[in-house]
């Protein structure tokens, strides 16, 4: 695939940066658990390491991307489409998570704790679904927001994240740590998409960049200060939001590289970020399973390749349940069921596939 090709060809990357970011994701929590699960640390920590500063901050601003082309409709289609549709799948997969760590949440306190873990997880997110809970936050506030000069709401938002709040609340921490890569990719949604045209059309160029990009990336993320609060380069103030820009950034124009050159690894990539909210929301329990039966069975003792084994089952094996069951009743883990739709507009094919 070369040149500019097609529109389909031009939006493609949007999806292959997502099957980036969710395969980045799931190695980061694949790696860590196995990493303590086996006590050590193998072959794809590093890996996990330079990822960690644009990894979050990139699927917020592609999840920015296309609130453009709903923020200005009426409340109740706009709350369908960002708040409904996000808490649909935060309430669903909260039970289902719940339940199967039910022994671990409630011990020996039985029911009433389970309920109350579940009121709890209303007002602070659980678990990894902190992200499906933020993107309706962020999309709600923005709306509020939206007559307010776009450059003001931008500055506010990295402010936030410079301050490095720390109050002990996953949703307060993660709103502003995080609000300002979502507002980015709302406001300079344009520009962004013109980045990746560019590197489509030159992609020397685009090459080169991410090489200079990424020796920075790796000096900042692998180089520890010996600080608690701060512990590598990366991680102090200014220089994470800086990181966490550019890397968001350097996976636009990856992806649009490897769209461009097309062939099996975009398709892969495609095909993961077609269906990254499917995979979101159902790794952590085939991750789970994969990881403990390593650990009980002592099928191998290197960390890095079983890292790599509960990363690809995590991976995977959401992708093979979500295709068994689609056109079946089950489909409603994956797809919003019209019962739970609060506009009789007809929804775009395959929509709960997307988190835009």
């Amino acid at each position: 695939m070369g040149g500019a090709g097609n529109a389909d060809d031009r939006l493609a990357w949007v999806d292959i940066a997502k099957g980036i970011c969710i395969l980045l994701v799931v190695m980061m929590h694949a790696v860590t658990g196995t990493g303590e699960a086996m006590g050590g640390t193998g072959f794809l920590h590093p890996v996990v390491a330079f990822a960690k500063p644009f990894r979050i901050p990139d699927f917020f601003l592609l999840s920015g991307l296309f609130l453009g082309r709903v923020i200005d409709r009426d409340w109740r289609l706009f709350a369908d489409r960002r708040v409904v549709h996000f808490a649909y799948f935060y309430l669903l997969w909260l039970v289902i998570q719940s339940f199967a760590r039910y022994r671990k949440i409630v011990g020996d306190a039985g029911p009433a704790a389970f309920v109350a873990h579940l009121a709890h997880a209303l007002i602070e997110p659980y678990s990894s679904l902190w992200f499906i809970y933020l993107l309706a936050v962020f999309s709600v506030v923005t709306k509020a927001l939206r007559r307010m000069p776009g450059m003001l709401l931008l500055a506010g938002a990295a402010l936030l994240q410079i301050a490095d709040i720390r109050s002990g609340s996953t949703l307060i921490e993660e709103f502003c740590a995080r609000y300002v890569y979502f507002v980015a990719g709302y406001l300079f949604a344009e520009r962004i998409f013109a980045l990746a045209d560019v590197a489509r059309r030159r992609a020397g160029v685009g090459l080169c960049g991410l090489a200079a990009w990424a020796a920075v990336e790796g000096w900042l993320a692998l180089t520890p200060i010996g600080s608690p609060a701060y512990p590598t380069l990366a991680s102090l103030p200014l220089v994470s939001l800086a990181l966490g820009a550019a890397g968001a950034l350097a996976i636009v124009v990856a992806a649009a590289l490897i769209g461009r050159a097309g062939g099996p690894l975009a398709e892969a990539l495609r095909a993961c970020g077609r269906r990254s909210i499917v995979i979101y929301l159902a790794f952590s329990l085939p991750m789970a399973a994969t990881r403990e039966l390593l650990v009980r069975t002592g099928l191998t003792a290197d960390i890095g390749l079983a890292s790599l084994v509960v990363m690809s089952a995590a991976l995977l094996l959401p992708l093979a349940f979500e295709r068994l069951v689609r056109d079946t009743p089950l489909n409603l883990l994956f797809v919003r069921p019209r019962l739970f739709r609060i506009t009789a507009e007809t929804p775009r094919p395959r929509a709960a596939l997307r988190t835009t």
